[in-house]
């Protein structure tokens, strides 16, 4: 892929033809389900602020992530404590993969200049570092198990303490 090329990156609307565009990854789960579940109460509307941003190709979504801003209160990763992004479920279907659109959405959530908190999956630590992302130091209150993976802008630490 010439790394010229943009994908373009949407807020994905909370609606049943995006639940079933779901369906097609392998992280569907709780988080989706509890999704349908207010679609069916009528609780999110179709224009409601989705945490899910995605990249189609055509009119099929072929990647998605979970982008989620926290609170500077809540920070236990960055110094100086501040609002960041945790990125969850990061996918991509298996026949779009290596074409960028993993890296166009890493990208996207980095574009905001505030840091980026990650969970990478087992054998994905070295996409992670491409992207200019880091292993915290393991903090077992903290990370519960977790494989937190961080993204530093510039002028922002890992928290010591």
């Amino acid at each position: 892929m010439n790394t010229k090329e943009k994908y373009a990156v949407k807020r994905l609307v909370v609606n049943y033809k995006t639940l079933e565009e779901f369906k097609q990854f392998k992280e569907y789960g709780i988080q989706e389900l509890s999704m349908l579940e207010d679609l069916q109460e009528n609780i999110i509307e179709n224009d409601s602020e989705s945490p899910f941003y995605g990249i189609y190709f055509g009119d099929k979504l072929v990647a998605r992530m979970s982008l989620y801003r926290i609170e500077s209160a809540y920070d236990r990763y960055f110094s100086p404590p501040q609002d960041y992004f945790e990125l969850w479920k990061l996918e991509v279907l298996p026949q779009f993969k290596g074409k960028g659109y993993g890296r166009a959405l890493v990208q996207f959530a980095q574009s905001f200049n505030l840091p980026v908190k990650t969970n990478g999956r087992q054998q994905s630590s070295g996409f992670w570092e491409k992207m200019g992302f880091e292993a915290v130091t393991y903090n077992e209150e903290r990370d519960r198990g977790e494989n937190p993976y961080v993204y530093f802008p510039k002028g922002v630490t890992e928290q010591t303490h």
